[in-house]
């Protein structure tokens, strides 16, 4: 049987400066006369897709009424795929945009691959906290028996040095074995789309970091992109003498943590989901099953 297993992982701030926080274009909550954050000030969470719902659910579990905003950059999907330069480019301006709409008290960039490039950029154009995520491989290693990891992200997150610097610091007595693979992602957006999704697929697109050299030792992987948490089911069906290792409960905890003394509404809402496109929209009862009542575009 499969073992799935949660943490979280926050980037650290650097001292970078973007364009946008050169040109003084920083973004701050809503907040009242008295400077407390208004209480119906959302929390955004951002992807280029779905897969920041697998960082909602939790979230949602643990601040039942806060309100959310969710937005997917379905414009720009998908990330894995795009240049450094790009993302850290698109990333901040986006996220510029939505916090002049929606007036946010938190950010969180629910997408590895947008973290591990846009993170710094981001934190320079917005007055406001944000949470990124980075591969969990510090956990990994601590449940890992064989000392072989796989991690399976996309291509962009497999690729970045920080990924380098964290099997230096936390499992370097560990082979890590990283596979990026976008067709999970395609797979994780068709099945909140409303299609089904075949388990040899998921097997098939996966496959190829098990049968990589050593990669018949792979005893822990590290789910190193926020859609594939939403193939929890698939993936452990096909590889079901693994450990899967993802942030999204943890990065609810760090969410609670930094709004442990702030207001909310005295009752739940409907979430808003909002789009930059009309492209890759899921069906609207997958929405539903994540509290997303009401979609907007942008």
């Amino acid at each position: 049987m499969a073992l799935f297993v949660t943490y979280w992982t926050v980037i650290a701030s650097t001292a970078k400066q973007s364009r946008f926080a050169r040109a003084g274009l920083r973004h701050r909550p809503a907040s009242r006369n008295d400077g407390a954050v208004d209480a119906d000030a959302p929390i955004l969470f951002f992807d280029s897709g779905v897969g920041g719902l697998s960082v909602l659910a939790p979230t949602r579990a643990l601040l039942p009424n806060a309100p959310i905003v969710y937005a997917a950059d379905s414009a720009g999907f998908p990330y894995g795929t795009k240049s450094d330069a790009e993302l850290a480019e698109r990333v901040p301006a986006l996220l510029g945009r939505l916090a002049d709409q929606f007036r946010p008290r938190l950010v969180v960039i629910a997408c590895n691959t947008a973290s591990t490039i846009a993170l710094d950029h981001a934190r320079a154009a917005l007055d406001l906290p944000i949470v990124g995520t980075v591969p969990a491989i510090k956990p990994a290693a601590e449940i890992s028996k064989t000392r072989v990891i796989g991690v399976l992200g996309t291509e962009a997150t497999v690729r970045q040095p920080y990924v380098d610097d964290l099997a230096a610091k936390f499992a370097a007595d560990c082979t890590l074995i990283r596979h990026g693979s976008p067709e999970l992602v395609e797979l994780a957006e068709a099945k909140l789309a409303g299609d089904a999704v075949r388990i040899d697929a998921v097997r098939a697109a996966a496959q190829p970091m098990f049968d990589a050299p050593g990669g018949d030792r792979i005893d822990t992987v590290v789910l190193a992109c926020t859609h594939f948490p939403l193939l929890a089911e698939e993936l452990g069906a096909a590889f079901p003498n693994v450990a899967y290792v993802d942030g999204g409960p943890g990065i609810a905890r760090r969410v609670a943590y930094l709004t442990r003394e702030q207001r909310w509404p005295d009752q739940p809402s409907e979430g808003i989901m909002v789009f930059t496109s009309t492209v890759r929209l899921p069906s609207p009862v997958s929405l539903e099953t994540f509290g997303l009542g009401e979609i907007r575009f942008i």
